[in-house]
């Protein structure tokens, strides 16, 4: 947000690219280095990550062009429709169940969202539209990723590394076509060196971020990794109530917030709670 609206770079496309280029060159560099392991590429590597990579950039596109369209608090905010969607998912494609008590966290914190959205006193169409697709691109790409980062397999980095290595021609290509790649180059920034010492540091924390999602859906559930994702985003819609001057105060909007946090501290007291209990004898085998 702070490249797309300080400096009002046009072109959030052209930063998805460089996300993309970082996490080959990192990847690449650290598998040379024997720091990280992932199989050599064949001819059963596109099947076995289809349909992830089509997924991957349409996460990657509609989240950064949702980012510079609404007001912070209002993108973390919509961005909790993320949840019921992973959980739906999660039942459809890996066919696991939820007790009863985790579903109605989960509904707390889109009750809070529904609420505070509904009193949103900057509306924007096409901002609510991008943020309503990077939902469905998220949920969908962190039910897929948990399916397809079996060690036996692509594994983590090799999911990470494929993905972007598919994706990364197709992306350059349609920035082209839509004019967003010329938009970048005839950008008059690229002489200012903390807006490029930053564009840098943005495409390297988002290999990042990246990489701490698929880690994060590894060790625990989709749906997990998406809530704690939503705890975290509720402290930036309290900063930024204080802090960036676009958040216009409402009553409901307030409250809205608060029922979202109450919700996702509530999941995340179960699940924790159901981690800590020891195995049945049943379990073990």
């Amino acid at each position: 947000k702070y490249l797309l609206v300080l400096f009002s770079f046009p072109s959030p496309m052209f930063l998805g690219i460089g996300q993309m280029a970082a996490t080959i060159l990192i990847l690449y560099v650290s598998k040379l280095n024997k720091i990280v392991h992932f199989p050599d590429f064949d001819k059963s590597i596109p099947m076995k990550l289809f349909p992830l990579p089509l997924i991957y950039v349409g996460n990657h596109i509609s989240g950064l062009s949702s980012t510079g369209k609404l007001s912070l608090p209002m993108f973390t905010v919509l961005r909790k429709f993320t949840i019921p969607l992973t959980l739906l998912l999660e039942i459809i494609i890996l066919g696991k169940r939820y007790p009863l008590s985790i579903i109605v966290s989960v509904f707390a914190i889109i009750l809070g969202a529904f609420i505070a959205a509904g009193s949103d006193l900057s509306f924007n169409l096409e901002g609510y539209t991008f943020v309503l697709l990077n939902d469905i691109f998220t949920a969908a790409n962190g039910v897929y990723t948990k399916q397809k980062i079996d060690p036996k397999e692509l594994g983590k980095y090799g999911v990470l590394f494929y993905n972007a290595c598919f994706m990364v021609i197709p992306t350059v290509i349609i920035s082209f076509s839509t004019g967003d790649f010329q938009q970048a180059t005839r950008f008059q920034h690229w002489t200012n060196f903390l807006f490029v010492f930053q564009f840098l540091l943005s495409c390297l924390l988002g290999f990042l971020l990246m990489y701490s999602t698929v880690l994060c859906s590894h060790y625990n559930s989709a749906l997990t990794t998406t809530v704690v994702g939503a705890i975290k985003n509720i402290s930036i819609a309290y900063i930024g109530m204080l802090i960036g001057g676009d958040y216009i105060f409402s009553v409901l909007n307030f409250i809205g917030l608060n029922i979202c946090m109450a919700g996702g501290l509530r999941y995340s007291f179960l699940t924790l709670r159901g981690n800590s209990k020891p195995a049945q004898p049943g379990d073990e085998e």
